[in-house]
């Protein structure tokens, strides 16, 4: 054998060596990590997926809450995993204002992009028996009331729902801090403190708003959105009730501790994008509200960017920023 053969024999055993290496993840359960309480839209939208993801990768993803510190906990903990690839989180919007409003040192950079799976527009909801009857009313209830007077929850201050109400608040000539926030852990603990009367708004999507709806407990007076749901044909645009088109929400995507194998993430991405596909999972948001939105890897990590910067700008005219 010559030196040439010999190079070539030794390529191909090498290759041979570390192909498997790839061909093998996952080789155990993956957890997927939520940062909010079971029984919201999250956690909702993460045990939907990661029934799929199973499908395509042929190995259990068991999905757990880790709440606390208005989704600080949860996110800290996606992004201090071993980057293996069997820890993966389904992040939220949080994860591009916890910098800018000094709950945390880590932004968007610090994670590995997979996949944008969901895009929300947050509804204005109120309890069912509140005197406001429709958006107008309540828009200028709030702008008439001593700072104070009323007050929100479903998530905690500088969140995304809560930039999507401030927003329309600041358009609106409203001060956005006369409402008083009342942290909680997601979407169903705000709304359990709305039907007891501790509060006076919960800002949120409307499929997480739907099983108060159904049971009679709270109304929404107008979804962030460009056109109505078809799974909530009664609820108006914020065009239709007040004359103004407005746009906002929040959002979820599939995330990794930065420096995970670009062979996992190539894995994850691939099955997630099937996942996300799959007419079990098309059906399940668009039966319950949720946005579909799907963004690749590449294109999550510059949306990220977009995000970081835009609420970078936003909480500073509103007053919730902290760093420069």
């Amino acid at each position: 054998m010559n030196k040439t053969q010999a190079i070539s024999l030794a390529a191909i055993l090498l290759a041979g060596t570390a192909m498997p290496a790839v061909a093998q993840y996952p080789e155990r359960p993956i957890t997927l990590l939520v940062s909010w309480a079971a029984g919201g839209g999250t956690d909702a939208v993460a045990r939907a997926l990661a029934t799929q993801i199973e499908k395509q990768l042929g190995t259990p993803v068991n999905v757990v809450n880790r709440t606390g510190g208005a989704g600080v906990i949860g996110h800290t903990e996606m992004i201090n995993a071993q980057p293996d690839g069997y820890t993966i989180g389904l992040a939220t919007a949080e994860l591009a204002t916890y910098y800018w409003s000094g709950t945390a040192e880590f932004t968007y950079e610090d994670v590995t992009p997979i996949a944008l799976v969901n895009l929300d527009a947050s509804a204005f909801n109120v309890s069912s028996g509140s005197e406001w009857t429709d958006l107008r009313m309540a828009l200028d209830a709030i702008k008439a009331a001593p700072a104070g007077t009323y007050k929100l929850s479903g998530m905690a201050p500088g969140a995304g729902y809560h930039l999507a109400l401030s927003g329309l608040l600041h358009s609106e000539g409203i001060d956005p801090t006369f409402i008083t926030v009342v942290p909680s852990q997601g979407a169903a603990p705000g709304f359990q403190e709305l039907a007891s009367g501790g509060v006076d708004l919960v800002p949120s999507s409307l499929p997480e708003a739907q099983s108060m709806i159904a049971a009679g407990q709270v109304k929404s007076l107008a979804v962030l959105a460009g056109t109505r749901m078809a799974a909530f044909p009664d609820v108006p645009t914020v065009e239709e009730a007040i004359g103004k088109p407005w746009v906002a929400g929040t959002w979820r995507g599939l995330v990794a501790p930065a420096g995970v194998p670009a062979e996992a993430i190539a894995v994850l991405e691939t099955a997630v994008e099937a996942a996300w596909n799959s007419d079990e999972f098309q059906t399940f948001m668009t039966d319950r509200g949720f946005g579909l939105t799907y963004s690749n890897s590449a294109d999550f990590a510059t949306f990220l960017a977009n995000e970081h910067k835009g609420n970078g700008e936003i909480m500073g005219l509103l007053g919730l920023r902290q760093r420069d």
